[in-house]
């Protein structure tokens, strides 16, 4: 049996940034998102006859980390379909992959969904999400298209936790305009930059407690097609989640992303919707309306520490085939 999963990455406007302490993968503060057209994760699961998995990331073999990730996930697909079997994977993205620009979230995603249905689990999207959750919180999210959210209720181990739609990706005319400044993985990843923060920043307390609200208010944003107060609140919750992972010494901006993010500031006083949002990484993600979005591309994509600009506008949810 094989089956091939497309999965598209998605950028947190309020941001997931911290675990809680129980077993588990459980986000620390609830998080909204928008699921991106435009970018790609392609994964292909074949059950061999093999005595292990194999996975090949972007042409090569994965490397020991990614390898053991993958297999946590599906062995926990094997123990649900009563299946011992192997499988061969492979798995390529048409963005950066490790930078910034949520691989993990299309990455997991694309694996859970086309791990179930390879293994003939017949699992609807929340479960599949919950699937992709244990892996990467993000992922849970890019099981849907639109905008979605991810609750933070207090966990226990196994507690049953998918991601939810708010909103479809046609709901709102609006375009997340991606300024890339390097090609180069980060240099730390998001699980070790969040531990490091929750140890060692001083503002990790008032990180937890203002980012629930700032989720409600962005939320009520945008269901209200309020863009000011969207794009306000997607500032807010990104600069806050970056000053507090800074004060712990984990730093993901580049000179490119001090530069675009000057940009974003200047195309706002000339009367443009621009707003900047950054994930775990030095990429700068600008919010706009989707008549302002070739403005915005131009403007940016300018940026001497911009390598290139892509316009993604709200994409839409996995798809799977099987054969």
């Amino acid at each position: 049996m094989k089956a091939v999963a497309i999965a598209h990455p998605n950028i947190a406007l309020c941001k997931y940034w911290g675990k809680q302490k129980a077993a588990g993968n459980y986000p620390a503060v609830p998080s909204l998102s928008m699921t991106l057209a435009g970018l790609a994760t392609r994964t292909e699961i074949e059950i061999v006859d093999g005595d292990r998995d194999e996975l090949v990331m972007g042409g090569g073999p994965a490397d020991v980390k990614s390898l053991a990730r993958a297999v946590e996930l599906l062995d926990r697909v094997r123990e649900a379909s009563g299946s011992k079997k192997h499988v061969r994977v492979r798995t390529e993205n048409d963005f950066p992959t490790s930078s910034g620009l949520a691989s993990s979230a299309s990455g997991f995603a694309a694996l859970a969904l086309g791990a179930a249905r390879a293994f003939g689990l017949d699992w609807d999207d929340a479960r599949i999400s919950d699937l992709a959750r244990q892996s990467s919180a993000s992922a849970a999210r890019s099981m849907f298209g639109g905008f979605v959210e991810l609750e933070a209720p207090q966990a226990t181990p196994g507690m049953f936790l998918p991601a939810k739609p708010v909103a479809p990706a046609d709901f709102i005319d609006i375009r997340m305009v991606v300024c890339i400044t390097t090609d180069k993985a980060k240099e730390t990843p998001s699980t070790e930059g969040m531990l490091r923060t929750a140890e060692k920043s001083p503002y990790f307390t008032a990180w937890l407690e203002a980012a629930p609200r700032i989720f409600s208010e962005c939320k009520a944003a945008l269901l209200a097609k309020d863009i000011a107060k969207l794009g306000d609140l997607v500032e807010q919750s990104s600069f806050a989640m970056h000053a507090c992972a800074m004060a712990a010494g984990v730093l993901y901006a580049n000179a490119g992303t001090l530069e675009a993010l000057a940009a974003v500031r200047e195309l706002r006083r000339a009367g443009k919707s621009a707003w900047a949002t950054m994930d775990a990484g030095p990429h700068v993600k600008v919010l706009t309306m989707a008549r302002d979005a070739e403005a915005v591309a131009a403007v940016m994509g300018a940026q001497g520490g911009v390598l290139r600009v892509i316009v993604a506008k709200p994409g839409p949810a996995p798809v799977v085939e099987v054969g």
